[in-house]
């Protein structure tokens, strides 16, 4: 048989369902039979299900026949609805036809990187940071160069560190705000700052703001709501996170570029033709309908956050911050590694086999997570209480 192509050798994998499936085979073959299972504390899906109106939307576009094709960037309610939504963190006004509607947000940077990203084009990506930005820019040919998110600074970057990196090569910058997998929000002085630089340089940005709706203080600051950012940002965005609808697969680009918008457009026209129609109604479901479901579990993972935060310092050798958004803890475990020569990775594959809790390894996300590792605060308050205890116990005796 004649062989693969070669780009495939470069194109990663989101290694938290890689680490997922092994253990689930260890619970499977190691604990059930002892009656014992796995508690669960890596996860970043919503512990919810979506809105009660969000179904009934879907429910009711199937009964209405809403099974056909749409424009392929979307039907216009929705965009409008996008835009508006967007318009509220940005500079500018957003008009529906700034508006690519696709299946999910992942698209959203497979296909901004495909406009953009030639052989040998560098990428400057946060780190640690998800992993699907590296394994995108690896696939097309880039170079990704990692932007070291800094504990000391609540996982913000440092301006002098970010305009080190840039070269002549440097096309695009990716931030994600609030973070995956710290937690972190930038602030304010740290996108203004950015924000020069990419004017200066005359660069691109992607700015993932997935989990823009789950912050705990103060308000969503996106990098569009400075003159010039709009034109040269593309905004990702969609329904996974904040209306815990991630098997609905609803995603959607904002950009005031109206080169990259018909660019995204005709990628999907060659990829998917359009997102699921029944989807889309959901999505203005979610957008114009309540939105006291999403406060409500905001509220819920601000407790859980809490009581994570607290747990987690009372072990010895184990620290963090409380983060500013999303639902994952970042934790400081370097003294435990250091005294025992683990890396994170060792440190995460124990705990999971000997003290029955599963945690990511701060690598799973990039070099910079080494010494961390990542929890998330979606399960819940019993199982947190008891991931923690196990987990306390197990410190212990090591």
């Amino acid at each position: 048989m004649k062989s693969f192509s070669q780009r495939m050798q470069h194109l990663g994998t989101e290694n938290a369902f890689s680490v997922i499936a092994k253990a689930k085979k260890f619970e499977r073959e190691e604990l059930e039979p002892q009656g014992k299972k796995l508690v669960m504390l890596q996860i970043g899906e919503p512990a919810f299900d979506a809105p009660e109106h969000v179904k009934e939307a879907m429910i009711e576009a199937v009964r209405n026949n809403e099974t056909h094709y749409t424009p392929s960037p979307g039907i216009m309610p929705l965009r409008e609805a996008v835009a508006a939504e967007t318009s509220k963190f940005s500079c500018e006004k957003y008009e529906a036809e700034d508006v690519v509607i696709m299946p999910g947000a992942k698209p959203v940077m497979f296909h901004m990187l495909n406009a953009l990203i030639d052989a040998g084009d560098e990428v400057i990506i946060p780190n640690p940071g998800f992993p699907i930005y590296e394994s995108m820019v690896n696939y097309l040919g880039g170079k990704p160069v990692p932007l070291p998110l800094l504990e000391e600074r609540d996982f913000n970057f440092s301006l002098e560190d970010l305009a080190n990196l840039i070269t002549d090569k440097t096309k695009l910058i990716i931030i994600n705000s609030p973070q995956n997998p710290t937690g972190g929000v930038l602030t304010r002085e740290t996108l203004e700052g950015m924000a020069e630089l990419a004017k200066k340089h005359d660069l691109w940005v992607l700015s993932d703001e997935i989990y823009n709706k789950i912050i705990y203080e103060g308000e969503h600051v996106s990098i569009t709501s400075f003159e010039g950012m709009p034109e040269r940002t593309v905004i990702l965005n969609g329904a996974s996170k904040a209306y815990a609808m991630t098997g609905v697969r609803l995603g959607w680009a904002v950009t005031k570029n109206a080169k990259m918008a018909e660019y995204l457009e005709q990628l999907i026209i060659n990829d998917v033709s359009c997102t699921a129609t029944v989807v889309q109604h959901a999505g203005i479901a979610a957008l114009k309908g309540p939105q006291e479901p999403v406060e409500q579990m905001r509220e819920v993972y601000r407790a859980r956050r809490d009581l994570l935060v607290s747990l987690v310092n009372e072990i010895p050798g184990m620290s963090c911050r409380t983060p500013g958004g999303a639902f994952y803890l970042f934790v400081n475990v370097q003294p435990i590694l250091k005294k025992h020569g683990w890396t994170a990775s060792e440190f995460a594959d124990k705990v999971m086999r000997e003290a029955h809790v599963l945690i990511l390894p701060g690598t799973a996300f990039g070099a910079h997570g080494e010494g961390y590792i990542r929890f998330s605060y979606v399960a819940s308050e019993d199982n947190i209480r008891e991931g923690l205890r196990r987990l306390k116990e197990y410190v212990k005796t090591i």
